[in-house]
């Protein structure tokens, strides 16, 4: 793989051919927040906590640092007014859903987001999909999938499968950006209370 230089905030970064801008500011020291990505999974985009300001052939946009691929002299922001903006509001909506969780609210308090702005829809779940991935992608095993979609759409185990794997593993409740405790809770409502129309993780 060839070597591409790119620039963020400023600093100089040598990046390798299909490297994301996220892995190749975090291969530098360069901090931009994340909730749904982990080194082991395919980058997923279900946050967009991290969002960043690019300049590419003369146009400058937003994109998600976690999926777009770096290029040749491309200049990337992690911080400027309107990125700051645009994580604001994604956190505020993200605390109606978490509003207890330590992760939203130290990164609402690095951006002054306001945890009371919308109306509270206390899920616990931020639908970040790191559970799910997990279960399909590492484990191998589909004990847990996205039930329902839009606004309905949740999470929930697969009580068939979860009832032979998930107590002996349980690797997934600390990947929760969350509570790991809301892991359990879903876990044990499945086994007790099967859900219908499951979506499996491989199709996202």
């Amino acid at each position: 793989m060839s070597d591409i230089l790119l620039q963020i905030d400023g600093r100089e970064v040598k990046a390798k051919e299909g490297m994301t801008i996220l892995e190749a500011a975090l291969s530098s020291g360069i901090f931009i927040p994340t909730l749904c990505h982990h080194e082991k999974l395919e980058p997923y985009g279900a946050c967009r906590i991290c969002t960043v300001e690019i300049e590419s052939r003369g146009r400058t946009r937003f994109v998600a640092a976690c999926l777009y691929p770096v290029e040749e002299n491309l200049v990337v922001r992690t911080r400027s007014e309107k990125v700051d903006r645009i994580r604001k509001m994604i956190l505020e909506l993200l605390l109606a859903h978490a509003p207890d969780a330590p992760a939203l609210q130290d990164l609402a308090q690095e951006y002054g987001a306001d945890k009371d702005r919308f109306e509270k829809e206390s899920s616990f779940c931020i639908l970040c999909g790191l559970c799910v991935r997990y279960c399909a992608e590492v484990k191998k095993k589909n004990a847990i999938g996205f039930v329902d979609r839009g606004a309905r759409r949740e999470i929930n185990f697969i009580p068939e499968i979860a009832s032979k794997e998930c107590w002996n593993c349980k690797e997934c409740f600390s990947l929760c950006p969350t509570e790991a405790l809301q892991a359990a809770y879903f876990l044990t409502e499945a086994l007790a209370f099967p859900s219908p129309s499951f979506e499996p993780a491989s199709e996202e």
